[in-house]
């Protein structure tokens, strides 16, 4: 079983969504363990996917829960998580809070009965769910899902974003190759790879990432978009990107990104969405997609296209279907569809 489902700004109902997913937690019957960065729902959204999490709990299911918690950030590059601490401690099973200063437990995984994963960019959060650009992945594989809960025992064990990110290899799931990547312990190798695949791309390259700062990256799609071998084409977060403009700009250190930022969203259609700034009680619509597509490779997971990203406890998959890549392709394109062109820095 290997599943793709995403959501997009106004496609989709909350309610259904939360159904969704107390569904397949309701299917555990040994163990399920939780990495989510963010977990804060409305009242009847809470009571379908935690009272799932708690009926799973009663019927003697293993289960644990482990959360970000950090600081506000000044800049809201990721945005910061919604979660209330106390909340998630009154559960009835155990929950480990992994603090997320200065590098995030950005992931949104989870592993059941030790042999099936949901995964992805969204959150739970009710606006994640309603209000953004999600990809989804559930599969079945009890490889990776031995991958996946190896980065969650690292996780546990230690309480540290530092010490967690697994080494794995591609593993057949239904005669597709999938490789599961962990940061932070192989972001760069992650960026490293993502990039090769960008480099080696004749055909198309698709991207949706809220930023796009990763240098390896970045300078990828610079030479590919001069080169213009391929179709090269993405959606960015509007607001979020102009952020990471202002941030090169005082920093002097970073400011060398800004003519490779510029070659790439000056030379191909990439569309940024306007999104609301950040703000207590604001609506979170971000564009938060995090989805690669190059020829018939797809990586998609928790991983901004950024430097923090290589630092964060991230995941991804990286898929070789070409189905499943034009499918996403599809999916970016009907994003960038919705937004204004981008044009970059000015």
């Amino acid at each position: 079983m290997l599943e793709v489902e995403t959501l997009t700004d106004g496609g989709q109902e909350a309610a259904s969504v939360a159904g969704r997913i107390a569904t397949f937690l309701g299917q555990a019957t040994r163990t399920l363990d939780l990495a989510l960065y963010d977990l804060r729902l409305d009242p009847p959204l809470d009571d379908t996917v935690v009272g799932a999490l708690r009926e799973a709990d009663a019927r003697g299911v293993r289960v644990r829960i482990a959360y970000n918690v950090d600081h506000r950030n000044p800049i809201p590059v990721p945005p910061p998580p919604e979660a209330v601490p106390d909340d998630i401690e009154g559960l009835p099973f155990p929950t480990k809070a992994i603090p997320g200063v200065p590098d995030l437990m950005h992931h949104k995984y989870v592993v059941l009965d030790g042999d099936t994963l949901w995964t992805g960019s969204m959150n739970w959060t009710t606006d994640s769910w309603t209000r953004q650009e999600n990809a989804i992945v559930r599969l079945r594989s009890p490889e990776l899902a031995a991958d996946y809960t190896r980065d969650f025992e690292e996780l546990w064990t230690t309480g540290s974003v530092e010490a967690s990110g697994p080494k794995t290899r591609p593993v057949d799931v239904g005669g597709v190759q999938v490789q599961a990547w962990f940061s932070p312990k192989r972001g760069e190798a992650l960026a490293q790879r993502i990039a090769s695949r960008i480099a080696k791309a004749r055909r198309r390259v698709r991207i949706a990432s809220p930023v796009i700062t990763s240098a390896p990256i970045l300078g990828t799609l610079a030479e590919k978009v001069s080169d213009g071998r391929a179709d090269v084409a993405g959606v960015v977060d509007a607001t979020q990107m102009r952020e990471v403009f202002y941030q090169w700009r005082e920093n002097g250190n970073a400011a060398w990104k800004l003519p490779l930022i510029a070659r790439v969203l000056g030379g191909a259609p990439f569309s940024g969405k306007p999104s609301t700034p950040w703000g207590d009680g604001t609506v979170h619509d971000f564009m938060h997609a995090k989805v690669t597509v190059a020829d018939d490779v797809v990586f998609v997971g928790s991983f901004n296209l950024s430097h923090s990203g290589e630092q964060n406890a991230e995941n991804v998959l990286e898929i070789e279907d070409a189905a499943l890549a034009d499918r996403l392709a599809g999916f970016i394109d009907g994003i960038r569809s919705r937004y204004p062109r981008f044009a970059g820095p000015s």
